[in-house]
């Protein structure tokens, strides 16, 4: 009789292990694609800082070149989660920077959850002379 009461046990431990295992993998997933999102926008504030320190350019316009470089680089999507903000501030040695400064959040794996995962970067370039 005890092995007419363990008959399917398998089946459903299969089940249940593999829920594990699946949940556990899409959080390490979410943590790359987390991590991968984040460097891309640290490198994009730089970039649209790096653009609006130059002698030519006004330095607001580090802003929007950040949400374009994001934009191309990953998704509209993404893009559209963030605020970006850029101007002038000074050194403490005198010079003049360029700040551009992202906050937002980025979308997750799963669709449904929207985009619960807060993402904040700054980018600074000295500001060329005119």
């Amino acid at each position: 009789m005890p092995a007419e009461r363990e008959r399917g046990s398998a089946v459903v431990d299969f089940v249940l292990v593999s829920v594990l295992i699946l949940t556990l993998l899409m959080a390490v997933l979410q943590v790359a694609v987390y991590a991968h999102l984040r460097n891309v926008l640290v490198a994009s504030a730089q970039e649209g800082a790096r653009y609006a320190a130059n002698a030519d350019v006004d330095s607001s316009t580090g802003a929007a070149r950040t949400v374009q470089i994001v934009a191309r680089a990953t998704s509209s999507r993404t893009a559209a989660g963030l605020v970006c903000t850029s101007g002038e501030e000074p050194d403490p040695s005198g010079l003049t920077l360029v700040v551009v400064r992202c906050t937002g959040s980025v979308p997750t794996l799963l669709g449904a959850l929207g985009d619960l995962l807060p993402v904040t970067a700054t980018g600074r370039a000295i500001k060329e002379g005119a």
